[in-house]
């Protein structure tokens, strides 16, 4: 399968008004509804579901044997804009999105120049309505040019557009600037998200430190280095009354950390991403610098403990950190390497083959954490297949098995872990507004 033969277009725009789902199983955790239905989208709203719905639509979808979802969402994705368009842009990361079932995602703002005023806000939520074929959110930075000395103009953000804030690839080493930034932001009801590692226990690690590094002879990345600064915010969250969210936890210890801090009452959610639930450090090879991620891959342990935590909710959302990067940065040495891999289009591929179909999770948790658990989390009219919400729609084939290859990615980004990987479970349609946006025949 090529990409000349994947339809990524606004389908729906040539075909109907009215698009009826037929006899998928409908998993929408926003209103507990798991069970085949027909789904009937009426002018870009979910209009009806239940089953056997009697209607003549202008289009009807088979969705016999497979999964309906409201469409998937990603708060953390890298697009690159502005001023990194080699790597990835709006329209390149909005197909790769749609390839992977996500209908709306939020960006970074470690750009260049970085996200951390109004102006850019307000012309990158401009660029995303101008070549987005998806709901592309804006994430501002916490402080100016996410330096940690000064903070940005959060409040002029928000009337802007920005959804979140982050110096998200930066640490926040200075707690009073950290303090002041959530009791900034208290009274606005949006949140911070926090990269968690404390900047002197890291300097000049590529991998995570154990006996792993010390084999390969690679500076680490110790786990100790999150779990204090994920306390440190924890802390600061819970004495201020502001709300932290833990970006791409990866350590046991820091799982713990925030299991503690929900039961205390802190205003504190984490996200996980499908490699740190699926791969650990003896996965690295130093010829090879797809593996090299930021937090870095780390052991069976803390795979086994962020799993725990996503089960029984110290973990509220998966998240891809989609990062892609120009082949000429990742083809080097590994310690000179940037950090990061492009994840949209193998995220479902990889939580169904290694935790759905090895019996580690239902289906429902994987989707709410996905879909309503985010939205309700960044406060977004998304996530549910509700009558009258956006008919945003992810259609998955539980049972397909595919290989990943490079070459049909839509992203810029070519350096995945997952390259060569034999997968089983993709996502088969993606519609946004209604508008049926892939269509794959297989």
């Amino acid at each position: 399968m090529t990409n000349q033969t994947w339809q990524i277009q606004k389908l729906a725009a040539n075909i109907s008004k009215t698009l009826l789902l037929r006899g998928g199983r409908v998993i929408d955790p926003a209103n507990n509804f798991d069970g085949v239905a027909d789904v009937l989208i009426i002018d870009g709203k979910i209009a009806a579901v239940k089953p056997d719905i009697k209607f003549s639509a202008d289009y009807e979808y088979d969705a016999t044997g497979k999964i309906v979802t409201p469409g998937l969402i990603d708060m953390h994705v890298h697009f690159r804009e502005p001023g990194q368009e080699a790597k990835e842009d709006f329209l390149s990361g909005s197909k790769a999105a749609v390839a992977g079932g996500f209908t709306t995602v939020a960006t970074m703002p470690n750009t260049s120049p970085v996200v951390d005023n109004a102006a850019l806000v307000r012309s990158m939520v401009k660029r995303a309505d101008d070549v987005g074929i998806i709901n592309i959110k804006i994430i501002g930075a916490v402080t100016k040019n996410q330096q940690g000395q000064e903070l940005a103009e959060m409040r002029d953000m928000i009337a802007a557009g920005a959804v979140a804030f982050s110096d998200d690839g930066h640490f926040d080493d200075n707690a009073k600037i950290f303090m002041n930034a959530l009791d900034y932001l208290h009274d606005t009801g949006k949140l911070i998200i926090c990269h968690e590692e404390e900047t002197s226990l890291v300097k000049g690690g590529v991998m995570n430190e154990g006996k792993r590094s010390a084999i390969l002879g690679l500076k680490g990345r110790p786990t100790v280095a999150e779990d204090i600064a994920v306390a440190r915010d924890v802390l600061l969250a819970e004495y201020t009354g502001g709300r932290v969210h833990i970006a791409h936890i990866s350590s046991a210890r820091s799982v713990d950390i925030v299991r503690d801090a929900k039961k205390r009452g802190v205003k504190v959610t984490a996200e996980v991403t499908p490699q740190h639930l699926t791969m650990t450090e003896d996965l690295v090879n130093p010829a090879d610098a797809s593996t090299k991620i930021n937090p870095p891959l780390r052991t069976q342990k803390d795979c086994d403990a962020c799993l725990a935590g996503l089960l029984d909710g110290t973990i509220d959302a998966i998240v891809t950190d989609h990062s892609p990067h120009a082949p000429e940065e990742k083809d080097r040495e590994y310690i000179y390497a940037p950090s990061g891999f492009p994840g949209l289009e193998t995220s479902v591929g990889v939580l169904f083959t290694e935790l759905y179909h090895k019996n580690k999770t239902e289906l429902k948790t994987l989707i709410s954490k996905m879909t309503a658990e985010p939205a309700q989390i960044f406060g977004l009219n998304a996530g549910t297949l509700s009558v009258d919400a956006s008919a945003d729609v992810t259609i998955i084939n539980p049972e397909l098995v595919w290989t990943v290859d490079a070459k049909n990615f839509y992203t810029k980004g070519s350096h995945s872990p997952f390259i060569g990987r034999e997968l089983k479970g993709r996502v088969v349609a993606t519609i946004v507004h209604g508008n049926l946006m892939k269509l794959n025949q297989w």
